[in-house]
Parts: structure tokens; sequence; C-alpha cells
């Protein structure tokens, strides 16, 4: 993939250098060497001034790589994990693309999952894995059979 932009393709060459030991072997030798330095400045306010201004600049700018990083990582995963709900026969469509979900629907997709935790408490075979649709329907099947009213 040769059609990635500048910004892209200097954000993934430095988020993953900075995630190396040579990153952080780096920022330590700079550190001793701002300290080492101290005494030829007299640990003025200037010599402090430099170590909090570059370390707050450098923060400043990784927090941008570092949100983009996982914006494409959480995207990444996001595809990942719906190509295998697509691919189970069992799982749910449904759950493709829920991240968009508001917190509200995320929460009641929540409490289906804690249904479906309490009715395979209650399956003679503990191993067997339902989607939301296939344990509701086969929950009120069986208690439809044992009680007809229901």
């Amino acid at each position: 993939m040769n059609n990635k932009n500048l910004f892209e393709r200097f954000s993934n060459w430095a988020t993953t250098f900075t995630g190396s030991s040579y990153a952080f072997i780096g920022a330590v030798l700079i550190v001793i060497l701002w300290a080492g330095s101290g005494p030829i400045f007299n640990y003025s306010e200037t010599w402090q001034l430099v170590i909090n201004t570059g370390t707050t600049i450098i923060t400043f700018l990784m927090v941008f790589l570092i949100q983009k990083a996982q914006n494409k990582d959480g995207k990444a995963i996001q595809l990942k994990l719906n190509e295998l709900i697509a691919a189970s026969k069992q799982a749910s469509n449904r759950m493709v693309d829920i991240e968009d979900l508001t917190e509200k629907e995320l929460d009641q997709l929540h409490d289906y999952f804690v249904k479906i935790a309490e009715l395979s408490k209650h399956a003679e075979n503990i191993h067997k894995c339902y989607s939301i649709d296939a344990a509701v329907k086969k929950h009120k099947n069986k208690y439809q059979d044992k009680n007809p009213e229901l």
C-alpha cells in the first residue's frame, strides 16, 4: 500500500519508534545529560525551563500520535470482530458495528448477554453457545412446553 499520505507514514514510523527501547534509552540519556548540565548552569530557572518546555511539547505532540494509532488499531480490531461475527453461524449479526450505538443501547445489549448467561446456567450442555435470538427462542420453547400459558 504505497498510497499512504505523508502524515500516515510519519505517524506509523513515529509510533513504532517511540514505542521502542531505543526511544526510551534516548529519553533517559537526554534526562541524564540535562541533569548533568545542572551544575554548569547553576541549576537556573532557564535550565529547568528547558526540560519542562521540551517534555511539554513532546507530550502534546505524542497525544495526537497515540490517539491516531489507537483509532487505527480500534478500527482494525472492530473489523476483525465483525468478520468473526459475520462468519459464525451462531453469532447474531446484530452485533456487527455495535461500537456506533449509544451508551443506552450498549447497556441494553449487555442486559441481553446477562440473560444469555443466566439461561446457559440452566442448560443441559454448558458448552453449547447461542446467539441472542437462539437463546431467547430456545428458552421460550423450553418453558412453553412445560407451561403452555407462557
